[in-house]
């Protein structure tokens, strides 16, 4: 709905229902909005009904299909249906000047010089007849919605604009038409059509009571992001902030909760078949849907779900986390009543806290390995750079100090004044470590090889397949060039199974590898470099490599 207070429309129209023979015009407002940091709000609305009665709402709202309720202590039917609006003359608007100027007089001046101006009344023209034409071809298209099934809006006026003369009618070409004047002090509207909501209570209302509708619709939503402070050398400070943008609708006093967690929302894609603005036939395409699908199809939509969605922090559990909610895994900050108009945002502090925290390095070498043992091929590396990474970064270490988790967001980490840099923060419960990365540490000097060992290599069959049985013997060595000691966390991912490994490391069995042949393995060593040291390990481990 455009407007949190909406005044409705008045119109003359019964539905056959006992003490329903008028539809009146009524309050409603948004009384409280929840939003994920998907572009999806839960919105809740109130509707105070002073009896029995049919009702209009001036804008119905598009829910998403599953999430339309009504709250009421008796029977409510809701219906959606087409009225014709007035449009009052506004600049560069697209007038027709056939409805809005019908009854005046009115002399047209063309801009051919040639054509002597014309004078008559506008003739009232009878409005052409809903032109949307529905579809009964319910087949899939595929994964995108086809907007040619989509109910189209009423025929574009007239060409012509005709004129009742004393000697006939005379046929204008309205793109002729270099300026008119119109015999008339009235304001000059005209109408087009567009959805409304009638909302009907039967005779069991006696009184004046509330309804409140609730649904899941699109336009609404928050972004979070945090700003590390790490100018003190042993405690930083951890602000967490928000930027709520408004599309949806205005709201004025409305209770606002910022939602996080990983919100499963299925049909969340799918406009329900109340809404005017669809038909069965793109309501069944979108039904067929399937999201995941749809998303890795859509670029820049991939990137952006990354960032929306609450994945976990990529590490080892930490099970120092501080038990905190209960029932589901979704966190409600509420940030109490805003008053935000359609379009406007929104940017506000949330919490802030400050915390212990250490400096490290982490070097992460990825797994270059597939499924069967092969190396990866050049293109897939390129393909997915991250995934195959092999760098070390500078990051900073510490607990969540906040009492609730820390989403998924943004992390600008800061010194002071200055800016270090920006990387993401991922979920982390109450209590719990994390790490964020700050920059690419290339004041220290790493080497990473692999060989595989020669020598007799076994034979190995796995149901039809054959496999080859080799040892790798693996190499990394890190140098630091600062002038201070550096706490080195080195973690290096592989396929198979250890064999020997110096400093001995935390071995992590990942769980990607449950349908690999070889097991996934993660080592991870952390120890102090001085300034000028070099740290050097080696590592074995056997794997099958499919022939």
């Amino acid at each position: 709905m455009k407007q949190a207070d909406i005044w409705l429309l008045c119109v003359c129209a019964g539905l056959g229902l006992a003490g329903a023979a008028e539809e009146t015009a009524v309050k409603s407002n948004i009384v409280s909005v929840g939003l994920f940091k998907n572009g999806l709000a839960v919105v809740r609305r109130e509707i105070k009904l002073p009896g029995a009665g049919t009702y209009v709402i001036e804008d119905a709202p598009e829910p998403a299909h599953g999430t339309w309720w009504v709250e009421s202590s008796v029977p409510i039917e809701t219906r959606a249906t087409m009225r014709e609006v007035a449009d009052p003359l506004r600049a560069g608007a697209n007038v027709d000047f056939q409805n809005g100027l019908a009854g005046k007089q009115v002399t047209i001046h063309f801009r051919d010089g040639q054509i002597p101006p014309a004078t008559g009344k506008v003739e009232a023209v009878e409005a052409p007849k809903d032109q949307r034409v529905w579809s009964r071809s319910f087949e899939q298209t595929g994964y995108y919605w086809d907007r040619s099934s989509t109910p189209q809006p009423s025929a574009p006026q007239g060409r012509f604009l005709v004129l009742q003369t004393e000697n006939g009618r005379i046929f204008a070409d309205s793109s002729l038409i270099a300026y008119m004047k119109v015999e008339s002090k009235d304001e000059i509207t005209g109408k087009h059509r567009e959805p409304v909501l009638l909302v009907t209570a039967g005779k069991e209302l006696e009184k004046p009571a509330s309804v409140f509708v609730t649904y899941l619709a699109k336009g609404l939503s928050w972004a979070p992001s945090y700003r590390v402070d790490i100018a003190a050398p042993k405690t930083l400070s951890i602000e967490q902030t928000a930027v709520i943008k408004n599309e949806l609708a205005s709201i004025e006093g409305a209770e606002v909760q910022l939602i996080s967690g990983f919100p499963s929302m299925q049909f969340a894609h799918v406009t329900s078949p109340l809404s005017l603005r669809t038909n069965w036939s793109t309501f069944f395409q979108q039904l067929g849907q399937r999201p995941t699908l749809m998303h890795s199809r859509m670029g820049d939509v991939v990137a952006q779900q990354a960032v929306m969605a609450n994945a976990p922090f990529p590490g080892v559990m930490d099970l120092g986390a501080v038990p905190s909610g209960e029932g589901v895994d979704m966190h409600y900050q509420s940030i109490g009543p805003r008053t935000l108009k359609e379009g406007d945002s929104l940017a506000l502090s949330i919490a802030k806290e400050t915390a212990p925290y250490e400096r490290i390095v982490e070097w992460l070498i990825s797994d270059t390995r597939d499924e069967y043992g092969h190396y990866a091929e050049g293109y897939r590396r390129q393909q997915d750079a991250e995934q195959y990474e092999d760098a070390a970064w500078d990051a900073v270490r510490f607990k969540n100090p906040f009492k609730f988790p820390m989403t998924t967001a943004a992390a600008t980490v800061v010194s002071g004044n200055r800016f270090n840099g920006q990387q993401m923060a991922y979920w982390v419960n109450s209590g719990e470590e994390t790490s964020v990365r700050v920059t690419k540490a290339l004041s220290l000097r790493k080497r990473h090889t692999e060989l595989e060992e020669p020598g007799q290599r076994d034979e190995v069959f796995l149901g039809a397949q054959r496999y080859q049985k080799t040892v790798v013997k693996g190499e990394l060595a890190v140098n630091n060039h600062r002038k201070e000691d550096v706490t080195m966390v080195v973690r290096r991912r592989f396929s198979g199974e250890l064999i020997s490994a110096d400093g001995e490391p935390k071995k992590t069995l990942r769980e990607e590898g449950a349908y690999s042949v070889n097991p996934r393995n993660e080592l991870t060593w952390t120890f102090v470099l001085k300034p000028g040291e070099e740290k050097a390990l080696t590592y074995r481990y056997s794997l099958l490599v499919r022939r």
